[in-house]
């Protein structure tokens, strides 16, 4: 794989314009390929770390913290990098990012502004891999803007019923962790 494969890197401890830069350099050469008829996967991890890089160079511009810390213009880095991917003419990107988040707060700013621009998002939870289930994918918590475009109605009514089934049973889980739950009731 790695012979077909090009590996940008940029560390933690490296300065934050080298970081977004790595970012940067990744996508435009993602972009290369496929104007050269290539279907590519890009795959990033982290979309944090590359917000946390432009939050520290718009704090040092002195740009006024907006969420959580987060200047306006992580944002609107944001978008520009995440909206670069898909079809073009002859070639498609692919991309797979990571978005990490404190405490399984999907709330965060970078990933709920990541959920809005992503054609879909998969949730992975602490508590499903602490309980020895893998993939430790949130089903309830994932979803997909393009699914009934590459799915047929089978799969997509059988999704659904999956999806249904593992919300009521969550329902009652918490309804028996408070105690309000009697057995038999739907």
């Amino acid at each position: 794989g790695l012979a077909r494969s090009v590996v940008v890197v940029s560390t933690s401890d490296e300065p934050a314009p080298l970081r977004l830069n790595a970012a940067w350099v990744a996508t435009t050469m993602a972009e290369e390929f496929r104007s050269e008829g290539l279907n590519v996967t890009l795959m990033m991890g982290s979309v944090t770390r590359f917000a946390m890089a432009q939050r520290e160079i718009g704090l040092a511009l002195g740009e006024p913290p907006a969420m959580k810390g987060y200047t306006p213009s992580v944002f609107a880095q944001l978008s520009r990098l995440l909206e670069r991917a898909g079809t073009g003419t002859d070639g498609a990107i692919t991309e797979f990012y990571t978005v990490l988040v404190e405490g399984d707060d999907l709330s965060d700013p970078v990933a709920d502004s990541a959920r809005s621009l992503l054609d879909a998002h998969v949730v992975l939870s602490r508590d499903l891999a602490g309980r020895g289930h893998f993939p430790a994918i949130d089903i309830l918590a994932s979803a997909s803007r393009v699914a009934h475009r590459v799915t047929e109605r089978p799969a997509q009514r059988a999704a659904l019923a999956a999806r249904e089934a593992l919300a009521r049973r969550r329902h009652v889980a918490e309804l028996q962790a408070l105690g309000a739950y009697v057995g038999g009731n739907p």
